[in-house]
């Protein structure tokens, strides 16, 4: 492979489809149909049929692309033509967090098919170290893991990989810049020779080209740029520690007036907290999550694109097909761990040529997580003051606030990071107005 191949990769434009049309099989399908997913992302266009062709590939995605099902969907549907107890596919990351975002997002696509995973990391207890040695003795399918974990149980001899077909590096350039260059090569020389390699990387510099020539045979190219909020997206964000959240979502939910309203949380766990204290208050609202029966979820979502339910609260994976033009406002309860998630979100308002709000609640601990979703957009997303009734919040200084632990009083601090309400700017790209601060809520 060549270095000019490799960074000025050339795609051909693909027309818009929908997954009906990738034929895939219909235990996936089935799983497509109850999360809400019609159209493939244009990266997903590109990259599943180079996968399911069986081609090794060369992906330079940055967050927000919908690269994770690009390799899962093709991967998954591969398994349940060719079933078996083995590992089959290897998923290598660069954090746990990742891992467990992707075995998340397994749960809900592999919802009615017979495929098997498991996420593999670092930093848990001997029982987790020996529910992982069981998966790769007795052959899950789906492998997530970090680089350090599964060379521990590599080097003890028992993981059962040579009938390994599929190698995916998700991250790629983050794993090199982490300095796990030799626990790759080392993890690869473990592999059979055999199998269809996958890289996905955000940047392509000389590292990654190198990497790629060490792994993939003849690999196709896909390039693809990163989908940034609508222009109609007002955006802001209130700093606040934990135990304001809910007072501050009750203020901003009372007597609003707006048809659809989707709250997302980062867990199953608060998702039903939510629902439950909220429906308790008297709000009209619905939680969409993992431990509803089928029917129950696909009834939630029906109420709520017919507009008869005006709230829906939800995690990232259940929602992300949710295809709803006129929904008026997004809540990020928490800031979600991955930027990817956070356009997603945000993505959810302003479709179809209408205007939408997207507000984020900031604790201290998710000060760093927010500052790199801005770095990521390319603009400060304004911060506005708390409701004065909430008390104090804390002060927005992520560099201050990066690894410290969560402070769960109103503490010292001045509101909101002294930050005023009112209008709004982003980036210069939206106009300030039609979301003022302070509790007062969204004009339509």
């Amino acid at each position: 492979m060549q270095d000019e191949e490799v960074t000025q990769p050339e795609t051909t434009p693909t027309p818009p489809f929908t997954f009906k049309d990738l034929n895939f099989q219909p235990e996936l399908m089935e799983g497509l149909n109850a999360m809400g997913f019609e159209k493939p992302t244009p990266i997903q266009q590109q990259a599943i049929p180079v996968i399911m062709k069986d081609h090794d590939l060369i992906a330079c995605a940055q967050t927000g692309t919908g690269k994770t099902a690009a390799y899962l969907l093709p991967t998954i549907n591969k398994i349940i033509q060719h079933p078996g107890d083995y590992i089959d596919t290897l998923i290598i990351v660069p954090t746990r967090e990742l891992a467990i975002q992707i075995d998340e997002a397994l749960q809900g696509f592999a919802y009615y098919a017979q495929v098997s995973h498991i996420a593999i990391y670092g930093g848990t207890g001997g029982i987790s170290f020996e529910q992982e040695k069981k998966a790769l003795t007795q052959g899950a399918n789906i492998i997530i893991a970090t680089p350090g974990r599964l060379i521990s149980h590599l080097n003890m001899g028992y993981v059962k990989i040579s009938e390994l077909k599929h190698l995916i590096l998700d991250e790629a350039d983050r794993m090199l810049d982490m300095g796990f260059s030799d626990d790759l090569n080392k993890i690869i020389s473990f592999l059979p020779k055999k199998r269809q390699s996958l890289l996905f990387s955000a940047t392509m510099p000389p590292k990654i080209r190198d990497l790629a020539k060490k792994i993939l045979h003849n690999p196709e190219q896909i390039n693809i740029s990163l989908s940034k909020p609508a222009e109609g997206v007002l955006q802001a964000a209130y700093v606040v520690y934990d135990n304001q959240k809910t007072e501050l979502l009750k203020s901003l939910l009372k007597d609003k007036k707006v048809a659809s309203i989707l709250i997302f949380s980062s867990t199953k766990d608060k998702v039903k907290e939510i629902e439950k204290d909220f429906k308790r208050s008297g709000f009209q609202i619905s939680a969409i999550h993992s431990d509803l029966e089928q029917d129950e979820r696909n009834e939630v979502l029906r109420q709520f694109k017919n507009k008869n339910l005006q709230t829906l609260v939800a995690t990232d994976i259940l929602s992300r097909g949710i295809d709803i033009d006129s929904i008026g406002l997004v809540i990020n309860y928490d800031v979600p761990g991955d930027a990817e998630d956070y356009i997603h979100r945000v993505g959810r308002t302003a479709r179809a040529a209408t205007t939408g709000v997207a507000l984020t609640f900031i604790n201290p601990h998710d000060q760093r997580k927010f500052q790199k979703i801005e770095e990521l957009i390319g603009y400060e997303i304004n911060k506005i003051a708390i409701p004065p009734h909430l008390g104090e919040g804390p002060v927005y200084d992520p560099k201050a606030n990066a690894g410290k632990p969560m402070r769960g009083s109103f503490g010292k601090g001045k509101g909101g990071g002294g930050h005023k309400g009112g209008g709004f700017k982003s980036g210069g790209s939206n106009k300030s107005g039609g979301y003022k601060g302070g509790g007062h809520h969204t004009k339509h």
